[in-house]
């Protein structure tokens, strides 16, 4: 997770056909989030918008490559 996004945790997704979803804008504050979400609606009503905190740690992504560096570490 870079620095920027650390910064950025407030997310609006796209909610899209078939469980898919795009992420549209990362926002700092829930406040501003909520402003932007109602103009993305006013301009396109027949999309579906959500606003999402990312929870995604350092500790996560590290935990993964520790995971990875093991089942490398098993090939070799």
């Amino acid at each position: 997770m870079t620095y920027k996004t650390q910064l950025h945790p407030w997310c609006i997704i796209r909610l899209l056909p078939n469980m898919q979803s795009r992420l549209i804008v990362r926002l700092r504050r829930r406040s501003d989030a909520e402003a932007h979400v109602q103009i993305l609606r006013a301009n396109n009503p027949s999309a579906s918008y959500e606003i999402i905190f990312d929870v995604t740690s350092e500790y996560s992504n590290s935990a993964v490559k520790h995971k990875q560096l093991q089942s490398h570490s098993y090939i070799e």
